[in-house]
């Protein structure tokens, strides 16, 4: 009787917990039982792996063999257990040589012939190998991705064969070093400088930028809504290393492909309007990423608003307020990070103009009302994009003078590092305990703003928000004070209030 243990890692969300691979070969009849809480595929590895052991020249154990899969109240799913079962099998039957297996963990899906084919993950599977302090064997089209983890020895595999004289010592895998990909100066294929006119809707894009904040662009057909929105991931700083690595994990897990030559760019999501609830936040029996997770450290912009189904729209109140999503279902609750900026943009009527006769007010207010009152508060910024004025194509196309995503793009570099240097992170992140300490204002300017809140009858948190947007628009200018010019800007990004307060006007009548 033989018995051998082999370390992995199974897949829940972003973390990969520690599962115990225990072969044991017993006399008896000849069978093959996978236990554990094994997922349908994972209990197909069977046959995978009694082929792969056999065309490599190994003796499969013709007697009773049982694979435990430690905890037993861990799901498991995927191919990713083939390797580690195989490697057990050869342990326990004496096939290979011993070799210290608390100091190793393998993770791969083998093919009938013994080559290792990719998993998905292997990101987060270095990265929890790595806070172990063990080696990582896995495919070799996975240990280039994996190399990204700092801390951690990667061993790429090409074929089980490879493993006998590797501990064997008579020709060792070589392991990559770790190291991440250098940022490309690639340039986007797209530039602000693209746009003509809209100089109030590119300034509204750079205070967004500047500092984190949500945007709402409202405004008729063709003046430019989706191209400003396009290019608004132009003007964003990189991303630092540990957050491009912790979207790159996201990335692994959900099977998307990974640049990696723009790594570091931050990612930019534009689901169609008909996308549900599960696509915007992920689902499933065993939870996946959804949009706002594939969007995280990066923009997540919905074209047409208004289109988008209510109850879809209001599944994202939560993760903008905590920046992460927490998806819960009989089998597993699972927690995805979804810290993204959110662009918008929308028509104000069914029209696409709410002041051109051909749809009453109510119908309007009904079309708006689409939207939820919480929803709208939690996007900052709100703006109209209005026609280019009469005439303004005569004078001629001006992109020549239009200022580039690179020039702006160094603004907003400065202003978020203003912010880091006083508080660490960008202003849409304060809480209302740092608005006192980082956005207080003067006895005359206050009275002002509170003024102006109560008139326009704002609620707490547009209260805040505005004060947030008011430090950037301070902090874009270099200014160490908030000043009554720097609230007053503020205070004209709320666009949907005067809209909405035209119609209920309207409707008074």
């Amino acid at each position: 009787m033989g018995i051998a243990t082999v370390l992995s890692r199974a897949r829940i969300g972003l973390e990969a917990p520690q599962v115990y691979i225990e072969v044991h070969i017993a006399n008896g009849l000849p069978a093959f039982n996978i236990v554990g809480l094994p997922e349908a595929t994972v209990k197909e590895s069977k046959d995978r792996v009694r082929s792969a052991i056999l065309n490599c020249g190994y003796d499969f154990p013709n007697r009773r063999l049982t694979v435990n899969l430690a905890p037993a109240d861990l799901p498991k799913e995927g191919g990713r257990f083939d390797l580690p079962i195989a490697i057990g099998i050869l342990l326990a039957s004496q096939q290979l040589p011993m070799f210290d297996t608390q100091r190793c963990e393998f993770s791969g899906e083998l093919s009938l012939s013994g080559e290792l084919r990719p998993i998905l993950g292997e990101i987060s599977l270095a990265m929890n190998c790595a806070r172990a302090g063990r080696e990582l064997f896995v495919p070799e089209s996975n240990s280039e991705q994996a190399a990204w983890v700092d801390g951690v020895r990667i061993y790429p595999l090409r074929h089980l064969n490879q493993l006998y004289p590797h501990f064997q010592g008579l020709s060792p895998i070589a392991p990559i070093a770790s190291s991440q990909p250098q940022a490309s100066k690639a340039e986007h294929a797209i530039d602000l400088s693209d746009i003509i006119g809209q100089g109030a809707a590119k300034r509204g894009l750079e205070i967004a930028a500047g500092g984190g904040h949500n945007l709402l662009l409202i405004g008729p057909p063709g003046t430019g809504k989706t191209m400003l929105a396009s290019r608004f991931v132009t003007l964003l700083p990189d991303m630092e290393p540990s957050q491009a690595l912790e979207t790159a994990a996201v990335r692994s897990i959900s099977g998307q492909q990974i640049n990696h030559h723009n790594w570091l760019l931050r990612p930019f999501r534009a689901p169609h309007h008909n996308a549900s609830s599960a696509a915007l936040v992920g689902g499933g029996s065993y939870p996946v990423p959804g949009e706002i997770t594939l969007a995280h450290n990066g923009v997540l912009f919905l074209d047409e608003l208004v289109e988008f189904d209510r109850k879809v729209l209001d599944v994202l109140r939560e993760p903008l307020e905590s920046g992460e999503v927490t998806i819960s279902r009989v089998k597993q609750k699972t927690t995805y990070p979804a810290n993204f900026q959110l662009i918008a943009a929308m028509n104000p009527s069914p029209t696409g103009f709410y002041n051109d006769n051909r749809s009453t007010p109510e119908q309007v207010m009904r079309y708006l009302n689409r939207l939820s009152g919480p929803l709208l508060e939690r996007i900052d910024m709100q703006m109209e994009v209005p026609l280019l004025p009469k005439g303004y194509w005569r004078k001629g196309n001006n992109t020549e003078t239009a200022e580039t995503s690179e020039v702006v793009r160094e603004r907003v570099i400065q202003c978020r590092q203003r912010q880091l240097d006083r508080q660490g992170k960008a202003n849409h992140r304060l809480t209302a305990a740092e608005l006192n300490q980082y956005c207080a204002l003067a006895e005359e300017n206050h009275e002002f703003f509170e003024l102006a809140v109560e008139k326009l009858g704002l609620s707490t948190r547009v209260h805040h928000n505005l004060l947030k947007i008011a430090r950037t628009i301070a902090d874009m200018a270099g200014a160490t004070q908030i000043d009554k010019l720097h609230l007053t800007e503020a205070l004209s990004y709320r666009a949907m209030d005067r809209i909405l307060n035209y119609l209920a006007s309207n409707l008074r009548r």
